[in-house]
């Protein structure tokens, strides 16, 4: 089977809904499904964590960091007081980042892996910059794009996870099947994992879109955060903004500001980039 074979093999299985996820996901996948209802129980969602050790300790150690408001009082030391201090609608990143990341966990090639490691670092300070970007530029909601941020390289995570099985398939790709397989299937995963429509369409359009002036959508805020990340995805790089983009963005985000935001975006990806299966 040839490289475009392989990329039509996994856009068909994509297509029919046959995504195949590590089995250490389902445990969390049922926590997604739970948050996803705003009327959750605390202890249902407390019994779901506690459920999967890595995550109850990553939650735990999430809601103690500076980035996340534990800077100052005294420590959260249990499953219970660090849900309360993240809310659901962070719990449900940290989830997603478990999700994503234990696509990794079924690559065997060493240089596969080093590439998921690459994109797992672009990837949180992505999510990172999104989360400043919409705060302090963009206007949309913080939560909202750190959750775009996470999620929106999982086609990329699927598409490594995968490659195992077909060597070469992600070697040079002038022609970029890559790019429009890793699309295509990005969408399928993002609707088996029931991510809102408004969040999978914003990351539907990455490759395809230019920032508004001023920017001031989840796109725009994605599209941002990919120019600003210090980590390049190594499944390509995010094109470069026309001249003109460039001037007009120089007039809202400027270099004091810029800095100050990847300064903040720092501290959250610290937070976010502990070690979880990879």
């Amino acid at each position: 089977m040839n490289k475009l074979e392989a990329f039509g093999y996994i856009v068909a299985q994509a297509a029919r809904g046959d995504i195949t996820f590590p089995t250490s996901v389902n445990a969390v996948l049922r926590l997604q499904q739970a948050l996803d209802d705003p009327d959750c129980p605390l202890d249902e969602a407390i019994r779901l964590v506690l459920a999967e050790p890595q995550l109850a300790a990553r939650t735990v150690a999430l809601a103690n960091s500076a980035a996340f408001g534990g800077a100052g009082g005294p420590p959260i030391t249990n499953v219970r007081a660090a849900i309360t201090r993240l809310g659901y609608r962070r719990l449900q990143v940290l989830v997603a980042s478990l999700v994503v990341r234990q696509f990794g966990s079924r690559i065997a090639d060493p240089g596969l892996r080093a590439k998921a490691e690459q994109l797992w670092q672009h990837t949180i300070h992505v999510a990172a910059l999104a989360g400043v970007l919409a705060r302090r530029v963009t206007g949309v909601n913080p939560d909202t794009a750190l959750f775009a941020g996470i999620i929106h390289e999982v086609g990329g995570f699927y598409l490594l996870s995968r490659a195992d099985e077909f060597p070469g398939l992600l070697d040079d790709d002038p022609e970029k099947w890559g790019e429009l397989c890793e699309d295509v299937v990005g969408i399928e995963v993002l609707k088996k994992l029931a991510v809102p429509v408004p969040v999978r369409d914003a990351i539907g359009e990455l490759r395809k879109a230019w920032i508004n002036m001023p920017p001031s959508t989840l796109l725009d805020t994605l599209l941002l955060a990919n120019q600003y990340a210090p980590v390049a995805s190594p499944l390509g790089e995010a094109e470069p903004l026309p001249d003109h983009a460039d001037s007009a963005l120089d007039f809202i985000i400027d270099a004091e500001l810029l800095a100050s935001m990847r300064a903040e975006a720092e501290e959250a990806c610290r937070a976010l980039g502990g070690p979880l299966l990879v």
